[in-house]
C-alpha cells in the first residue's frame, strides 16, 4: 500500500473530502505545470500491460507543441484524502503518458496509460545482443534509452546483482525487461528470470518487485457492511498450474541448468500436487486422496544461470498461478493508497474473513467508493 497516514487511512470510511490535483510535463518529468481537473478515472491493474492508466479532464491547459499533446506530454495526477481537523493528503494516483487527446470548450480530454507504454513503444531499431552484465545494470540502461530520467527501483526480495549472460533482443524492449520469449520460444524477460515482476509504480519509477503471495503482510482489512457492498464470488481453473518445471537453457557456454520442480505441497491446499509429482506420482492415489490433480507447465529462460535462481522464477511462477482459483469482487470505501498485489481481508459474510491479493481497484477521481477483484487460493475445510 502507499504511504498514508493513519489519521488519512481512517478518514476512508468517514466523512472526507476528495480533492483532486493534476500536473503535466513535456520534458520527461523534469518540470510539472499544475492543471485544473474537472473528472476522470484511475484503473490501476496488475493484469493489464501498464499497471496504472486512466483518464482525465483537463481544464484551461494549453494545447499544441508547447501544451498538452499526444507524441511527448505526461501527466501526473493525485487523489487528495481531507478528513475532520487534518490538512489534505495527497496521494499519488500514477504518472502517465497520453494516448488520445480529444479537444473540449474548456481544455482537453486525455486517454492516459503508465510509463510502461513509453518503454514498449521505444522498440530497438536493429537487433541488439544485450549482457553478460548484472541485471541492475542492464535493467537501467533499457529503461533510460526510453525514459531518461527515470529511477529503477529494486524492493526487497529482488537481487539486483544476480549475473545475466548475453542474449539478443530482436526489438521488443518491454519484452527484455518483462518476459520476451527469443525465436525459439526460450524466455528472455529479465524480470521474470528473477521472479520478479516489473512495472511503473503510482509515482511513475520503474520498479522490479517479488510476486506477491498471499503470506505477504495484510495491509487494510475490510468489514462487511461497513465498506464491504454485494461481494461477488467466481471460481475459475482457468491459468491454474499447481507443478512447475524451471530450466535454464545453457546459452551462452553456461551449462544447462535444471530443470528444476515446484508444487503445491500443501495438503489442505485444493490445488495440493501430492508429496512427490515428480518422483512418485502415485502417491495421492495410495493415500486415498483421488481427488488430487496435477495441472503442469514447463518454463525455460536463457537468463537463469543457476539452480537457485530457477527455485526463486518457480516459486514466483507457482505464486502467481494458484492465486487465481477463487476470486472475489467487491464495492469497497475509496481507499487510494491501495495498490495492485496489496493484501487484504475481506470479511465477505459476517465472521468469516478471507485473504485476498489486489488485482485491480479502479476508481473515479474524486470518488468515495472504489471497485476491487482480487484472488485467493482455494482451501479445504
Amino acid at each position: 500500500m502507499l504511504p498514508i497516514s493513519a489519521s488519512a487511512l481512517a478518514a476512508v470510511a468517514g466523512a472526507a473530502r476528495r480533492p483532486v490535483r493534476a500536473a503535466w510535463s513535456n520534458d520527461g518529468g523534469q518540470t510539472w505545470t499544475p492543471a485544473r481537473v474537472a473528472g476522470g478515472e484511475v484503473r490501476p491493474d496488475r493484469t493489464a500491460e501498464c499497471r496504472y492508466s486512466g483518464t482525465a479532464d483537463l481544464i484551461d491547459v494549453p494545447l499544441g507543441p508547447t501544451g498538452v499533446n499526444s507524441v511527448i506530454t505526461q501527466v501526473r495526477l493525485w487523489q487528495g484524502l481531507q478528513g475532520p481537523r487534518m490538512d489534505t493528503e495527497w496521494i499519488p494516483a500514477g504518472v502517465y503518458v497520453v494516448d488520445r487527446l480529444t479537444r473540449t470548450r474548456h481544455g482537453a480530454s486525455v486517454e492516459l496509460l503508465g510509463r510502461e507504454d513509453a518503454i514498449r513503444s521505444a522498440q530497438l531499431p536493429v537487433p541488439r545482443t544485450v549482457g553478460p552484465d548484472s541485471a541492475q545494470a542492464l535493467t537501467e540502461v533499457l529503461v533510460a534509452e526510453a525514459l531518461p530520467g527515470v529511477p529503477v527501483s529494486w524492493q526487497p526480495g529482488v537481487t539486483p546483482g544476480t549475473p545475466v549472460p548475453a542474449f539478443v533482443v530482436e526489438e521488443d524492449r518491454w519484452g527484455a525487461l518483462s518476459g520476451g520469449t527469443d525465436t525459439s520460444g526460450v524466455g528472455t524477460g529479465i524480470a521474470a528470470a528473477l521472479g520478479a515482476e516489473v512495472y511503473a509504480d503510482a509515482d511513475g519509477i520503474i520498479t522490479l518487485a517479488p510476486v506477491p503471495t498471499l503470506a505477504d503482510p495484510v495491509v487494510w482489512r475490510i468489514p462487511y457492511g461497513m465498506a464491504l457492498v454485494a461481494p461477488a464470488e467466481q471460481e475459475t481453473a482457468e491459468g491454474l498450474v499447481n507443478l512447475w518445471a524451471i530450466s535454464g537453457d545453457g546459452g551462452d557456454g553456461a551449462g544447462a541448468v535444471g530443470p528444476v520442480y515446484v508444487w503445491d505441497d500443501d495438503p489442505n491446499s485444493l490445488t495440493y500436487a501430492g508429496p512427490d509429482p515428480v518422483g512418485d506420482p502415485l502417491a495421492p492415489q495410495r493415500a486415498g486422496l483421488t481427488g488430487v490433480r496435477i495441472r503442469s507447465e514447463r518454463y525455460a529462460s536463457a537468463l537463469i544461470t543457476d539452480v537457485g535462481q530457477a527455485y526463486d522464477v518457480g516459486r514466483a511462477r507457482l505464486a502467481d498461478s494458484l492465486g487465481i482459483q477463487a476470486s472475489l469482487s467487491f464495492t469497497s470505501a475509496c481507499n487510494p493508497a491501495l495498490e495492485p498485489g496489496d493484501v487484504v481481508e475481506v470479511e465477505v459474510r459476517p465472521g468469516q474473513w478471507q485473504r485476498h491479493i489486489i488485482d485491480s481497484c479502479p476508481y473515479s477521481l474524486g470518488a468515495a467508493s472504489m471497485s476491487c477483484t482480487t484472488r485467493t487460493t482455494a482451501r479445504r475445510l
